[in-house]
């Protein structure tokens, strides 16, 4: 059973550990650098991408969090969680920075703001599931070795790039598990 992290900065924390020991791991939390040196993998949840940015500052994560996704740490973000693992950023504050690891780009609150969130059905890695957004991303590109596992429309919502998964809607707040189930059979294979 692996034991994945959910990084306790700021956000859907409980909701996401919930979805993790529901899809068969150890879920625990995450806030400092040793704490995350006990994990398997990890998830970034959704919130709001420059308050998680210079949370992780503050509390001397950035720079270890960069060096586990660099070394091949399997991580997961969801919203705010898909902006921290881009390589890119479009509309982000002046200065701020991601924990890259995707190539791709992503565009921050590109479906509008809080009173513009909205639930729809869409085809997440071949699998029909409910996908709820909340001043969500949208991936702008993406690099020649990025997978694309779901778009609305024509725009891609969730990408997987070796050990790392990132999507701009919020699987833990459904109550279906399949997202995080995918997540934890890509951290049990890797």
């Amino acid at each position: 059973m692996p034991t994945i992290g959910v990084l306790a900065l700021q956000g859907d924390v409980r909701e996401h550990a919930h979805a993790l020991e529901a899809a068969g791991a150890t879920a625990v939390a995450v806030r400092r650098p040793g704490e995350l040196e006990t994990v398997d993998a990890l998830v970034i949840p959704g919130g709001e991408s420059t308050t998680m940015w210079k949370l992780a500052h503050t509390f001397e994560m950035l720079e270890p969090l960069r060096l586990r996704v660099k070394n091949g740490m399997p991580a997961y973000g969801s919203c705010a969680g898909m902006i921290m693992l881009a390589d890119r950023i479009e509309d982000g504050i002046a200065g701020q920075q991601t924990l890259g690891g995707i190539d791709m780009t992503v565009r921050r609150n590109a479906f509008g703001r809080q009173v513009d969130s909205f639930e729809e059905d869409l085809t997440f890695a071949g699998r029909a599931i409910r996908a709820v957004f909340i001043r969500a991303p949208w991936v702008e590109s993406v690099g020649p070795d990025v997978e694309v596992l779901a778009s609305t429309g024509d725009r891609i919502v969730a990408v997987r790039q070796g050990p790392l998964l990132a999507t701009s809607f919020h699987p833990e707040l459904t109550g279906d598990t399949r997202v995080h189930e995918y997540f934890v059979n890509l951290v049990r294979e890797l």
